[in-house]
Formats: C-alpha cells, sequence, structure tokens
C-alpha cells in the first residue's frame, strides 16, 4: 500500500531516475520523491553526447531530460552534486557522501549507471586522454575536436565500438586525422559478428579513417604532460595530439555490493540483480538503466543494456513496480546511431554466438537494407540501415518468436508484416 507519507529515493539522475521521478507523479504518487544526481547538470539524455550536441548541431539545453523549474513544480527534491556513500537496509537510510545527512526511505531505486572503462596502461594521466560519459565530457571533447580540425591534428581511438565509432565520425567531420586502435578483427566484432562489422569498417575508411586490426594499446607517450604519440602492443607508435579510450563501460554496482544486493556475474553483464518487476533482492529496493542484470523471457537469459531506450523505458517501469503495480519488464533491446550519411537502428539480442545466419533484406552495398540475426529460423534481432519506419515491424518478428521463410525474410518484395502471426 502507498500513502503519502511515504518517501521514495532515487539514486541516480539520469534518464531512468529522471523518468521514474515523472513516472511517480504521473500516476498519483503525492510521498516525498527525493532524486539525487552526483552531476552538478540537471538530468540529461547521453545520446547527443557523441552525435548531435558534439557536432555542434544541437544546443546544450536539448539534452536535458526536463526544464530545470519542472522538479520543483512537482514537488521533487532534486539534489546535484551530490553522491550517496551508504545504503543501511535495515534503517531504510541512504547516507550522502558529501556531508553525512541521512535520509529514510520506504522504497529506494538505484539508477546509478555505468562508468567509462579505463585503459590500464601508462601515459593515461596525460591532458590529452579523454574519455566520453558525461556531459562535461562532451564539452571537453567538443573543444578538443575544434581545435584538432583546425590544426590538421590526430586523434587515436582506442576502441571501435559504437562510442568510438561515433567520435571518429565526428573528428571526421571536424577535420581531424583519426586512427582507430580495435583488439577484434572488425569494428563491433562482438555485437554485429564478421558479417557486418566490416561494413562499418569500409564506411570509415571511405571517410579518411585508418584502422588497426587486432591490436591494443600499451602506452600513451607524451612530454610536458602533453600527448605525442600511441603505442601498440605490435610496436608501431601512432602520431596523436589526443586519445580518446573507448573500451566499454561498467555497471556502478559499489554501492549495491557494499549493501549486500545480489550481483550477476561478467557473463550476465555484472549489473545489480533484478526480478521480472525490477525489484533486486531486498523487496523495498528497485533498480533500473544501466546498471540492471534482468531477466528477459523472449531470449531466455539475463540481460544487461546499456543503450537509452533501457533507462527510458525502465525507469518508469521501476516506478510502477515500487507503486505496486504489475509490471514485466521484457522491452526488447533497441538503440541507434548516426555516422556520416548512415543512420541505423537495432532491435533484438543476438550477442556472438547466438546466431546461425545473417539474412540481409535489400542492398547492402549502397548501404540500405535491413539485416536479421537468425537461429533455428526464428529472428532474435534485426538492424535497419538508411531503411525507415520497420522498427516496430522487426520488433514484432523478434517478440514473435515464430519460425520464418529465410527466403521470404531476404525479399524485399515480402512484406515483413505478414512474416509474424
Amino acid at each position: 500500500m502507498v500513502d503519502a507519507d511515504q518517501t521514495f529515493v532515487i539514486v541516480g539522475g539520469g534518464l531512468a531516475g529522471a523518468k521514474a521521478a515523472e513516472t511517480l507523479r504521473a500516476e498519483g504518487f503525492t510521498g516525498r520523491v527525493i532524486l539525487i544526481c552526483d552531476e552538478r547538470d540537471h538530468p540529461y539524455e547521453r545520446p547527443p553526447l557523441s552525435k548531435g550536441y558534439l557536432l555542434g548541431k544541437e544546443e546544450r539545453d536539448s539534452v536535458f531530460v526536463h526544464e530545470p523549474a519542472w522538479y520543483a513544480a512537482h514537488d521533487i527534491e532534486l539534489h546535484l552534486g551530490q553522491t550517496v556513500d551508504a545504503i543501511d537496509r535495515t534503517a531504510k537510510t541512504v547516507r550522502f557522501g558529501e556531508d553525512g545527512t541521512v535520509v529514510r526511505y520506504d522504497k529506494l531505486l538505484l539508477a546509478t549507471g555505468a562508468e567509462p572503462r579505463r585503459l590500464d596502461i601508462p601515459g593515461t594521466d596525460l591532458a590529452g586522454v579523454h574519455h566520453l560519459r558525461r556531459l562535461a565530457h562532451a564539452e571537453r571533447l567538443k573543444h578538443v575536436l575544434t581545435n584538432l580540425g583546425r590544426d590538421n591534428g590526430h586523434l587515436v581511438i582506442a576502441g571501435a565500438g559504437w562510442i568510438g565509432l561515433e567520435i571518429a565520425a565526428a573528428a571526421r567531420e571536424y577535420g581531424a586525422e583519426v586512427t582507430v586502435v580495435e583488439h577484434g578483427p572488425t569494428p563491433l566484432h562482438g555485437v554485429l559478428g564478421p558479417e557486418l562489422g566490416g561494413l562499418f569498417a569500409d564506411l570509415h575508411r571511405e571517410h579518411g579513417v585508418r584502422f588497426h586490426f587486432g591490436r591494443r594499446l600499451t602506452e600513451i607517450v607524451g612530454q610536458d604532460g602533453m600527448v605525442l604519440a600511441a603505442r601498440t602492443d605490435d610496436g608501431e607508435e601512432h602520431p596523436a595530439h589526443d586519445v580518446l579510450a573507448a573500451i566499454g563501460a561498467a555497471p556502478r554496482t559499489h554501492l549495491a555490493e557494499a549493501a549486500g544486493l545480489e550481483i550477476a556475474d561478467r557473463a550476465h553483464g555484472g549489473g545489480i540483480v533484478v526480478d521480472e518487476r525490477l525489484r533486486t533482492s531486498d523487496p523495498d529496493v528497485y533498480a533500473a538503466g544501466d546498471v540492471v542484470s534482468f531477466p528477459h523471457p523472449l531470449f531466455g537469459t539475463r540481460v544487461r543494456v546499456e543503450h537509452w531506450a533501457n533507462a527510458l523505458n525502465g525507469g518508469p517501469a521501476a516506478a510502477r513496480s515500487m507503486l505496486g503495480r504489475e509490471v514485466t519488464y521484457d522491452r526488447v533491446p533497441y538503440f541507434f546511431s548516426d555516422q556520416y550519411d548512415l543512420g541505423m537502428e537495432y532491435s533484438g539480442w543476438a550477442p556472438a554466438g547466438s546466431y546461425d545466419q545473417v539474412v540481409i533484406r535489400g542492398d547492402a552495398g549502397k548501404r540500405e537494407f535491413i539485416a536479421f540475426w537468425v537461429k533455428d529460423g526464428r529472428v532474435l534481432a534485426g538492424m535497419n540501415v538508411n531503411v525507415w519506419d520497420v522498427t516496430d515491424k522487426i520488433q514484432r518478428l523478434v517478440r514473435s518468436s515464430a519460425r520464418v521463410n529465410t527466403e521470404a525474410l531476404a525479399d524485399p518484395h515480402v512484406p515483413l508484416d505478414g512474416l509474424a502471426p
């Protein structure tokens, strides 16, 4: 039973936390809502940080989830620039790290997100070594890319995942020289496999990006605190004025671990373990967003999803669960990317080894196609590249788990609507 005397605390001021607070009010909760954000900026969305905002095509204010005045207008107690350093599950309290303030909760939501993985090599303390996760990182990187483009400077990127490739595209649009070092055989190898990873390599090469596959950075060379070059494990030295580490993100579970909550193993993403209602191993503590490892009924395993849509949908789902609503969180994972003149959307879950066939519908050579990852005739995931208004149809195919005729799946003249029951 939820009543007006209850206090709901949300730790984490990203999209998931902000949307959870919004949903609590929209669904009629009149109790106290406390939203704690360790950044000084109001809650914002992250995709523009490597896309429109980074490229100067979107204004800074456009990234925020709500107008700053929205929080007070909806009686949300927003604490910016504050951290939580302890949860006492017995007393049902959280303690602020800055001044030791203790706040009691009836329900607690952990939306602590993820943080960039760090390069563990000499030279990472140099001024020209960067990460991208926060708005402040993007602001700094905009300045860096502007200068690199003006001076024909060199950027070395460690990692050819989505962030690495989006930054590579942005850097080339600014006019910087770009080298990408990737330990896999293609970009996005663990996500798309070799079949589609090569397509992204070709796209970037056409725009002047240099790749160094099957290698890792071993040292960032500098002088007087500035970056001069980046060395790889084959002994090569690559010119660099700046280096971006884009080697993935790790869930921020330290607060949950210290509180004794169950954490998933690395095989399941290492996030906070929740059930289908986004409840942790403590029935009064919930979790949502990048930090969560949740059971997905479609794929028969736990998944941890680091994409925008998971925060957008997971925060509201957790809020409804906190309110005692019947919730089953089973959204089909979704993300999107824009690189040069290529736009894509991906729906589903098809990690390496989970599929036995990739089916292409359309013209991959012209980069206007849909790719489907298929296992035993069932579509696990689909990616539309420069083909639009098909996401709902792809998601229906994934959700149906129906066996499909792969020849029909590949035929652009056969409507996607007719392939799923």
